[in-house]
C-alpha cells in the first residue's frame, strides 16, 4: 500500500489499528467517550480537526474513535527518507509542503490535494491538527491557514464541484499523561465549505481567514478554551477541584462541566472582578496546601474518614496483595519501563505520546513470549490462552490495588491530622470548603 492507493482498504493496516485501538481504548485510558458521532457524514469529503494539546495521543484519540482508515496530513520534511516514506504511507500519511521547504516543492502540493479529494470521496476522512504545533494547555491558540487553504485547493482541484466539509474536534484529558485515565472527543457539526466558495473566487485570502475565524469559534465549542492567560492556572486548577469527581460520567461529562464553569468564572470576573480574584486566590492556596499535605481533591471531598472504613480497607488490601504483586510482576516492564522512559522526554507534551509509544512497543515484544510461556507450562491449551488473555487484566487490577492503597494512606493521613489539629490542614479545609460555597452560588 503506498501513495498512489493510499485511499484503498488495507487489511494490514486494519488489523494493526484494531490492535492498537484495543490498548489505546481499554488498557492505557480506564475510559474513552465520545460524543457527537453521528454529526459526521462520510458520503461529503471530510476534514476533521482536532485541538492539538498532547502531541501524537491527539491523533491517537480520533483514530481510536472512528472506525475508519483515515489520512492524515503532516509536514513533508518527515518524508525525505524513501523507507521512512514507505512506513508513513502505510500508516495513511500524505505530505504537505511548506514554503520553508522551498518554493519548487510547493507544486507537488497539488500531487496532495488531488489525493485528499480522492482519499475523502472513498468515504475516508482526513486529519489535519490546524493549530500546527502542540501545546499542553486547555486553550485554542492561533489556527494556522493551512487546513483552509487546503479545503479550499482541494475543492478547486475538483473545480468547486464537490462539497467538503471540515468537522471540529474537541479532546480533553482528565490528565495528560498519567496512566488510566478518561479521554473525552467531541464531534462538533461540520462547517460547508461550500458556503464560502463564492468568497474564496473573488478574493482567496478573506475567504480564507474568515473560514478559519469560524473553524476556530466552532473549535471552542466543543473543548474546554480558557481565554484568561494571567489566571490560567488558578482557572485550570479549579475545574479539577469542582469537576474532578465527574471524569466518568457518561450523561453530563466533565468537559461539559468544565466549559460552563469556565463560562461562569468569566461571566463573574466581568461582573464582579473582587469575588473573581478571591476565588482565584483561594484555588491556588487550595492546590498548595493540599499538595504540601500530600492529600487529594477526592479526600478532601470526602466529608467524614471513619477508622473502621480504613481498616477493612487495609485487610483487603492486605488479603489481595498475592494479586497485586502477581499482576505488578507480569506487567512491570510494559507499565514501569515504558513510564521510566517516558520521563526522559524533553518536551513534557510528549510524556504521554513516549508513554503509550514504550507501552504497545512492550506489549509487542513481552506479549508473543508470554503466550508461548504459558502454552509450554500450562495445560490444556485453552486454559493456557486463557492465562495469557488474563495478564493485562491482572495489570489493570494490581494499578487499582495501588490507588486504593494510596486512598487509605491519605485517609489515615487526614484522621492524623483532624486528631492533631493540625493548622495548615484546619486552614486547607476551611479555604476549601468557603471555594466550593462560592462556586455553587454562581
Amino acid at each position: 500500500m503506498g501513495k498512489n492507493n493510499i485511499e484503498k482498504y488495507d487489511v494490514f493496516y486494519q488489523l494493526l489499528k484494531k490492535y492498537v485501538d484495543f490498548w489505546h481504548n481499554y488498557i492505557f485510558y480506564r475510559k474513552v467517550l465520545a460524543y457527537g458521532r453521528d454529526n459526521i457524514d462520510f458520503s461529503i469529503p471530510t476534514i476533521f480537526a482536532p485541538n492539538h494539546q498532547n502531541a501524537l495521543m491527539d491523533a491517537m484519540a480520533v483514530i481510536g474513535t472512528l472506525d475508519r482508515q483515515l489520512i492524515f496530513l503532516a509536514r513533508a520534511d518527515i518524508f525525505r527518507k524513501k523507507m521512512i516514506a514507505r512506513i508513513l504511507y502505510f500508516l495513511k500519511m500524505l505530505p504537505v509542503y511548506r514554503i520553508r521547504d522551498g518554493f519548487e516543492h510547493l507544486k507537488q502540493n497539488d500531487d496532495t490535494f488531488r489525493d485528499t479529494l480522492r482519499v475523502m470521496e472513498h468515504r475516508n476522512g482526513v486529519v489535519i491538527l490546524p493549530e500546527g504545533n502542540h501545546a499542553s494547555y486547555r486553550k485554542l491558540r492561533q489556527l494556522k491557514k493551512g487546513i483552509c487553504r487546503i479545503a479550499f485547493q482541494t475543492a478547486e482541484a475538483s473545480g468547486f464541484s464537490k462539497e467538503i466539509n471540515i468537522v471540529p474536534v474537541g479532546l480533553e484529558y482528565s490528565h495528560y499523561w498519567r496512566f488510566r485515565q478518561v479521554l473525552t472527543v467531541v464531534y462538533g457539526h461540520p462547517i460547508h465549505v461550500s458556503e464560502y466558495y463564492d468568497a474564496f473566487r473573488e478574493n482567496p485570502n478573506r475567504a480564507i481567514v474568515e473560514l478559519r475565524d469560524r473553524l476556530s469559534a466552532d473549535m471552542k465549542k466543543v473543548m474546554v478554551h480558557i481565554e484568561e492567560e494571567q489566571d490560567y492556572e488558578a482557572i485550570n486548577e479549579l475545574r479539577n477541584i469542582v469537576n474532578e469527581k465527574y471524569s466518568d460520567s457518561i450523561r453530563y461529562p466533565k468537559l461539559f462541566r468544565d466549559q460552563r464553569l469556565v463560562s461562569k468564572v468569566n461571566e463573574l470576573h466581568a461582573s464582579d472582578p473582587e469575588a473573581y480574584r478571591e476565588i482565584c486566590n483561594d484555588t491556588l492556596t487550595v492546590r498548595d496546601l493540599a499538595t504540601q499535605l500530600q492529600l487529594t481533591y477526592r479526600q478532601l471531598r470526602k466529608k467524614k474518614h471513619p477508622i473502621g472504613w480504613m481498616i477493612l480497607s487495609s485487610l483487603l488490601l492486605l488479603i489481595t496483595l498475592p494479586v497485586f504483586l502477581g499482576g505488578a510482576l507480569l506487567n512491570i516492564l510494559t507499565f514501569q519501563v515504558a513510564y521510566i522512559q517516558s520521563i526522559k522526554s524533553k518536551d513534557p507534551a510528549f510524556i504521554s505520546t513516549a508513554r503509550y509509544g514504550f507501552f504497545l512497543g512492550f506489549s509487542f515484544i513481552f506479549g508473543p513470549v508470554y503466550l508461548i510461556l504459558a502454552l509450554i507450562f500450562i495445560k490444556p491449551w485453552w486454559l493456557a490462552v486463557i492465562a495469557f488473555l488474563m495478564v493485562p487484566v491482572l495489570g489493570i487490577i494490581a494499578w487499582n490495588w495501588f490507588l486504593l492503597f494510596r486512598r487509605t494512606v491519605g485517609g489515615f493521613r487526614i484522621w492524623h491530622l483532624i486528631r492533631v489539629k493540625n493548622p495548615l490542614f484546619i486552614r486547607l479545609r476551611d479555604t476549601y470548603g468557603r471555594l466550593i460555597n462560592r462556586i455553587t452560588l454562581l
